[in-house]
C-alpha cells in the first residue's frame, strides 16, 4: 500500500494508474466499521481504491474543536492495509492550503441547500465541506467516490456539485451502517461515555423506524409536521427526567434531491433527525419506502 502526503508525489503515482477505473473514499480518519463498507464498496466498484485521510480545518466552525478531533494515525493506516486499499493520500493542513485555509478559493453550493437542517447550526460547514471535495477529487482524479447516506445533506450537495460543475466522477452512496440495535455507526459514537448514554442514542433510530412504520400502515396520506411532532414526543418522553438528556435540534422531511421540506409523508422522502445526547451531537436519517 502507498502512503502519500503530497500532491506532487500522487500525481506522479497516479499516472501509473491510467487504462484502470480507480475509486476515492474520503475520509477524516478514525476510521469504524461504517468507513470499511465504503472501502469494501470502492474495492468491488474499481481496479484502484484510494482513501483520503484529512481532517479540514475549513468545515469546523469557531465553536468546534479542530484540535480534539480524534487522528489515530496508525490504526487507520493498519485497517486500509487489511482492507487491501492501493493507496492513502495523507495530506497535512499546509499541503492542501499553502496560503492558510483562510486564504483558499472556495466552492459555495446552492444556499437552498446548505442554510437548512445541519447548515442551519453550523454556518459555513457544507462550504468547507465542498471545497475540500473538489480539491481531493482533483488531486485524485477518480472515477467513482463513495459516500455514505448517514451524512444525507453533505451527500445531496456534493451530487448537486457534480452535477453542476461536470466533473467526471460517479458519486456512489452507500447505505448506512448501523449497530445490532440501530444505531448508525459514526465517529461520535466513542464520546457515548455511559450504557444510560447509549441508550438513549437509540432514540433516533427509534424516530425514524416508527415514521416509516406509520407509512407502511396508513391507508391515507400523512401530515409529516404532525406525525413527526407525535412520534418525538412518543419516543423522547421517557427521557425527560433523568441523569440524561435528549434534546432535538432538528426533524425535518424532505425532498432528497433538493432538500426542500415536505408536507407529506409518501415513499421516496428522506426523514432527517439530528439530536443531543446530554452533549454529544449526533446525526441520522431514512429513505421512506
Amino acid at each position: 500500500m502507498f502512503l502519500f502526503t503530497t500532491v506532487a508525489d500522487y500525481r506522479t503515482q497516479r499516472r501509473d494508474w491510467q487504462g484502470k477505473t480507480l475509486a476515492l473514499v474520503p475520509t477524516m480518519g478514525a476510521l469504524h466499521q461504517g468507513h470499511q463498507a465504503l472501502i469494501r464498496e470502492a474495492r468491488a466498484l474499481a481496479d484502484v481504491v484510494v482513501v483520503s485521510i484529512f481532517v479540514n480545518p475549513l468545515q469546523f466552525g469557531p465553536q468546534e474543536d479542530l484540535a480534539a478531533y480524534p487522528r489515530p494515525k496508525d490504526q487507520d493506516l493498519a485497517i486500509c492495509e487489511q482492507l487491501g486499499v492501493d493507496a492513502v493520500f495523507y495530506p497535512s493542513p499546509l499541503e492542501m492550503y499553502p496560503d492558510g485555509p483562510d486564504h483558499v478559493t472556495r466552492v459555495v453550493p446552492p444556499a437552498s441547500m446548505t442554510e437548512g437542517f445541519c447548515g442551519a447550526f453550523r454556518p459555513g460547514h457544507f462550504e468547507g465541506v465542498a471545497t475540500v471535495v473538489l480539491k481531493l477529487f482533483s488531486i485524485t482524479q477518480p472515477d467513482f467516490a463513495v459516500f455514505g447516506e448517514k451524512d444525507a445533506q453533505q451527500l445531496a450537495i456534493i451530487q448537486k456539485m457534480v452535477h453542476d460543475l461536470n466533473l467526471p466522477v460517479r458519486i456512489v452512496p452507500h447505505p448506512t451502517l448501523r449497530n445490532e440495535r440501530g444505531l448508525a455507526l459514526s465517529s461520535r459514537n466513542q464520546y457515548l461515555k455511559t450504557p444510560q448514554e447509549q441508550e438513549a442514542a437509540l432514540c433516533l433510530s427509534q424516530i425514524l423506524s416508527g415514521v416509516q412504520q406509520a407509512l407502511t400502515e396508513a391507508t391515507a396520506p400523512l401530515p409529516a409536521e404532525k406525525i413527526l411532532e407525535r412520534l418525538q414526543a412518543a419516543v423522547l418522553a421517557p427521557w425527560q427526567a433523568g441523569p440524561v438528556s435528549v434534546r432535538v435540534q432538528y426533524l425535518a422531511a424532505v425532498d432528497p434531491v433538493t432538500f426542500q421540506p415536505v408536507s407529506q409523508l409518501q415513499p421516496g422522502v428522506r426523514v432527517l433527525i439530528a439530536a443531543y445526547v446530554n452533549q454529544v451531537r449526533l446525526i441520522d436519517n431514512c429513505l421512506l419506502t
